[in-house]
């Protein structure tokens, strides 16, 4: 199995186009030493040749052009992806969908959940069908596992994840099974298995059963501390209100991936304001003394 990380951001992209903290600031002045990243999307192949595009972030356009595979030029039209899977129905894992509208029929995998609110508060289903048919949907279920045509030695497992629904969804304060999903992946032909979770704010054994059967694990590295927000002067909210673990402190990420010593872990999901993107940081230091690795745009792995 092959897995691009296109983008390895939080919403906002890094650094933030209006934000003017210490991270942003110091990456524009040359004062940090830091990777500039656009917002978190990963692409998936068993072949190397079709691609199944893992949410649709808003910079998708840059992100495509940043890798070669995705404009193979078989034909004068063409493009590497191959199928959609949107894990939620946040607008920097969907608004992508937007900019891809030259490509249509599109071929989206996503729950229940996801498909209403891109069909009612984010409307995306009903704006797309006027370009070539659209967004042509396929219902993951919520129990079970399921394959992708293009990439059929590749086995999908979802896992229905604790979280909020956007503040546009009509069930916005009524949680459901299915708003977010962490995605376990098996390479049926290597065997190589990726647990793929950008946002993952509550654990429970049976998700960390899932984990622990993964080579490879692939998850939100959103924050540092849950006040990260409220520290930097840019934000109110706390990463726990948000759906998002921080990576700091007793219960934190990082401890929970200390439990997992065989698999190769790395964080994706970054916020702007994480002091784990300055690599001269302590914390930079901590996440990899801690045997994590600091996911980046144009980052290959292969299972």
């Amino acid at each position: 199995m092959y897995v691009q990380i296109l983008g390895s951001a939080a919403g906002g992209g890094f650094p933030q186009w209006n934000c003017n903290c210490a991270n942003c600031t110091g990456f524009r002045d040359g004062s940090l030493k830091a990777k500039a990243r656009t917002q978190s999307s990963i692409a998936l192949s068993d072949d190397g040749e079709h691609w199944i595009l893992c949410n649709a972030s808003p910079d998708i356009r840059a992100q495509l052009q940043g890798f070669a595979p995705m404009q193979p030029a078989r034909a004068l039209r063409d493009t590497g992806i191959d199928a959609i899977v949107l894990l939620d129905s946040q607008i920097d894992h969907t608004t992508g969908l937007l900019s891809l509208r030259e490509g249509c029929p599109h071929q989206v995998w996503c729950t229940d959940m996801v498909h209403q609110d891109l069909s009612t508060g984010f409307p995306l289903f009903n704006m797309l069908s006027h370009w070539n048919g659209g967004l042509v949907w396929n219902r993951i279920a919520l129990e079970g596992s399921f394959v992708i045509p293009a990439c059929p030695n590749l086995r999908f497992t979802p896992f229905p994840l604790r979280s909020a629904a956007p503040p546009y969804s009509p069930h916005r304060f009524d949680p459901h099974p299915g708003d977010n999903l962490g995605l376990l992946v098996q390479d049926t032909r290597t065997g190589g298995t990726l647990f793929y979770a950008p946002g993952l704010g509550q654990f429970d054994d049976a998700l960390l059963d899932m984990m622990g059967s993964a080579d490879c694990l692939l998850v939100d590295g959103t924050l540092w501390t849950d006040d990260e927000m409220q520290r930097r002067g840019v934000g109110t909210r706390t990463g726990t209100e948000m759906g998002h673990l921080a990576q700091h402190g007793p219960g934190g990420m990082l401890e929970v991936l200390e439990g997992f010593p065989r698999q190769r872990k790395v964080l994706i999901h970054i916020n702007n304001t994480n002091p784990i993107l300055d690599e001269e940081s302590a914390e930079h230091a901590e996440v990899l003394r801690r045997g994590v690795e600091v996911a980046f745009d144009g980052m290959s792995l292969e299972l």
